[in-house]
């Protein structure tokens, strides 16, 4: 990748800009990724954890490697003034023995400073592919604790699903479940973050989803019917209006709740339609 770029040294020590830039930009990236595991809030002081530790050594490896690219420039500017200055004297000193123009000293120096200029684009080529490996390695360690445990998220999607109508679980809960699942207060934090987005993005198949933990839960207790949601546990679908929706048409059913009279008989205001409806439930019998 290197071997593309323009070789000068402005070039070069652009790209070597924007690499120390990115590299300070990806501490507080925001990656809400995966399972959402993400860094602190920017601004906010580094925890103590792994995600905290990688991220301090990260800003500690960066610093290293700028300290060592501005300590070999200087050195490197040190090194091409004095050779030049040198290289100058020798040319005054000549100058008395034989004539030699100004244009001839300039471009005396011009060779000089192209050499040393060869010099200046080795050093930013190291130093951005140090850069570029230093941050390439970060990444990729970050990208290995994205994914949760299976039971770290089979607990933290237990709970969400159990607190459907207030998915928002207190500091407490946080904490015990940061300690039930092995992992992090902020950690925990951006999972149900990102797991509120994804439920309101797809409400169907976290409808399945929700079905699933509640049945799970069901059996655990000695509830209900294995496969089958537990009744109140945040979802609508135990609702007996939604499970028989002609609950209200049986014949000779008060239906003044509807606005009927009294003994209001269905079956002879409409009766194919309540002759289909016996007629099944005669065959699911």
């Amino acid at each position: 990748m290197v071997g593309t770029m323009d070789p000068s040294p402005s070039s070069l020590n652009d790209l070597l800009q924007e690499l120390m830039k990115i590299s300070e930009q990806t501490l507080e990236d925001n990656d809400n990724v995966a399972e959402g595991v993400a860094g602190p809030d920017k601004g906010a002081p580094l925890s103590g954890d792994a995600s905290g530790g990688d991220q301090a050594d990260y800003r500690q490896k960066l610093g290293q490697i700028r300290l060592v690219y501005n300590q070999e420039l200087q050195k490197y500017e040190e090194a091409c003034s004095e050779f030049t200055q040198h290289v100058m004297s020798l040319l005054k000193d000549q100058s008395r023995v034989r004539p030699i123009s100004q244009k001839e000293i300039e471009r005396m120096v011009s060779i000089i400073q192209k050499k040393f200029s060869g010099i200046q684009v080795q050093l930013k080529q190291s130093t951005c592919e140090a850069v570029m490996i230093l941050r390439s390695r970060f990444l990729d360690a970050r990208r290995k604790r994205r994914n949760f445990s299976k039971q770290a998220t089979e607990v933290l999607n237990e709970y969400f699903y159990s607190h459907l109508s207030n998915p928002y679980p207190s500091e407490e809960a946080k904490e015990e479940l940061a300690r039930q699942c092995n992992i992090t207060v902020s950690q925990v934090s951006n999972w149900f973050g990102n797991k509120r987005i994804r439920y309101k993005k797809n409400i169907a198949k976290a409808q399945e989803e929700a079905n699933m933990y509640a049945a799970k839960k069901a059996a655990a207790h000695g509830l209900g019917v294995p496969g089958l949601p537990a009744a109140n546990y945040g979802m609508l679908a135990g609702s007996s209006s939604m499970l028989n929706p002609y609950q209200g048409m049986l014949p000779g059913q008060d239906l003044s709740h509807m606005g009927m009279p009294p003994g209001f008989d269905l079956s002879a205001y409409n009766p194919q339609l309540m002759a289909q409806y016996q007629a099944n439930l005669e065959g699911d019998k």
